[in-house]
């Protein structure tokens, strides 16, 4: 997987792209389609190909990468895959790992208790996650990661996250 680095913006399109039923995970055909294209990329590249088939490959591959062994490919785990610019993706998971840790984050950066993280609050919680992950930021990148991150979660499109929509 010799790529261009991609920025938070690209990587969301390409899970948009195999998550084709927006569940969550790249499994069943959304999985075959993501080796068949990552095969066709690999040989547009130049890289030579084993003679192997395609379905040896893809054990391979989900053995490499299938972190918790279920089959399919989540977010975290496709992030480790593609090489992001800034991983602020694997931050977020390492940072608030289990409910309690995303529950107190959500009381701290939910800073007018209106129950909903709206740009701003996400542009804080991202800033202090970065600066304690010790990765360099600036400001239009700053911007860029919370765009991202609302496109990613706010499914009704009103610009602020939910609790329901934040826990995803």
């Amino acid at each position: 997987l010799h790529l261009a680095e991609l920025t938070a913006s690209q990587f969301l399109d390409v899970w948009r792209h195999f998550d084709a039923d927006g569940n969550g995970y790249i499994e069943g055909k959304e999985l075959e389609n993501f080796f068949q294209e990552l095969e066709s990329a690999r040989k547009g590249a130049g890289v030579d190909s084993k003679k192997d088939n395609l379905a040896d490959k893809m054990k391979e591959f989900m053995h490499k990468y299938d972190k918790n062994a279920d089959g399919k490919i989540e977010m975290a785990e496709l992030a480790q895959i593609l090489p992001t610019e800034e991983n602020f993706l694997l931050c977020f998971r390492q940072h608030v790992g289990s409910s309690s840790e995303f529950m107190e984050a959500w009381r701290r950066y939910d800073t007018d208790r209106s129950g909903y993280i709206e740009a701003n609050e996400l542009k804080g919680f991202l800033s202090d996650l970065l600066k304690k992950a010790n990765r360099p930021y600036d400001e239009p990148k700053l911007q860029e990661y919370t765009q991202t991150i609302l496109r990613m979660f706010d499914m009704n499109g009103d610009g602020k996250l939910g609790l329901s929509e934040m826990s995803r």
